[in-house]
């Protein structure tokens, strides 16, 4: 399993910013074989891991011409730092507590 890490700065975090990062999200989720989409949002930073089965779907996913859209949309729109990291899990452990 990999996992994506997504990190912009964003000038404007406003609905048009919001419409993209979800369509993202539900184009990695349902054509892509992305398995889970997390993303938290602080002042004018974003952050979302993606967890995916194998490189060949991050791949397919980044190269998309609707993801390659957003991406320069983005950068004209104000996101001035970007850095996007794909990394393997060697392991995962999982901890669940009792009620």
């Amino acid at each position: 399993m990999y996992v994506v890490i997504f990190r912009a700065k964003v000038r404007i975090l406003d609905e048009e910013y919001s419409k993209v990062a979800n369509r993202m999200r539900e184009l990695a989720l349902t054509e892509f074989g992305c398995l889970d989409f997390h993303a938290v949002t602080e002042g004018n930073q974003e952050v979302a891991l993606s967890y995916w089965p194998n490189e060949e779907s991050i791949r397919a996913w980044k190269l998309h011409s609707e993801h390659l859209l957003a991406q320069r949309t983005g950068q004209k729109n104000g996101m001035n730092h970007i850095q996007f990291n794909w990394l393997k899990l060697h392991a995962t452990i999982k901890i669940d507590q009792p009620n």
